[in-house]
């Protein structure tokens, strides 16, 4: 394995790691909100949260390099008192990332919360216990399995993004050049054998992670019928 094959597998693995961390912190409080509220406007909060998922790549792309831009306020601002450009960087690629697996991340753990019985939520208000000890020592707890479902399936997504990479973040070697991409450019060259050990690792890692999911699936499955 050369220096170049292992740099990329890091960045594709610490930017799979990154964004999977800040959407369980972002995506835990907005999948309890969207679970329990009863706002008149939640439908559009469910429908912006789910647009990643039926968007082309291509759009969201489009417009996060608009918002990077110093032409656009957000970009500006960002220039102007903190000196950063977020196009074509790692951070910039991070923040697409995160906002295009938010779905994969929230709508497990939505789903997680609201098969929770609301007999259990309501014990613990009766016994005292505090919104903030209810949601760690209760509803956590019971949505372990929906819990453990979403990192996974935010890492696997993360980690075959391709579109929105390529769009915000280009093909540059060391810092935002993914395993996707990395296979593209080997086609492109005719390294099929390259091309094939990025390909083999991805389809490995993406395995894994279906198996675990299914398997928790089933398990839950079988311990609620008992």
């Amino acid at each position: 394995m050369d220096e170049e094959f292992i740099e990329t597998m890091l960045i594709t693995a610490q930017l799979s790691t990154v964004t999977t961390g800040i959407l369980l912190c972002v995506g835990m409080p907005l999948a309890y909100w969207l679970a329990y509220s009863n706002v008149r406007f939640k439908p559009i909060v469910e429908a912006l949260v789910s647009m990643p998922m039926v968007l082309p790549p291509s759009v969201l792309g489009y417009y996060i390099l608009v918002a990077y831009s110093p032409n656009h306020w957000f970009g500006q601002w960002l220039l102007q008192h903190w000196d950063i450009q977020l196009a074509f960087t790692f951070e910039g690629i991070v923040i697409a990332s995160v906002l295009f697996s938010l779905p994969f991340m929230v709508q497990p753990l939505c789903n997680g919360f609201r098969q929770v019985p609301q007999s259990i939520v309501e014990a613990s208000f009766t016994l005292g216990k505090s919104k903030r000890v209810t949601f760690f020592k209760v509803l956590m707890p019971s949505i372990r399995p929906s819990i453990i479902t979403a990192i996974a399936l935010t890492f696997a997504h993360t980690i075959g993004e391709f579109g929105i990479v390529l769009m915000v973040g280009g093909n540059i070697p060391g810092e935002t050049r993914v395993a996707s991409i990395a296979i593209y450019d080997q086609v492109q060259a005719l390294n099929f054998e390259a091309a094939n050990t990025y390909a083999t690792i991805l389809f490995v890692i993406a395995l894994v992670l279906l198996t675990l999911i299914y398997s928790l699936q089933k398990n839950k499955s079988s311990w609620n019928m008992l």
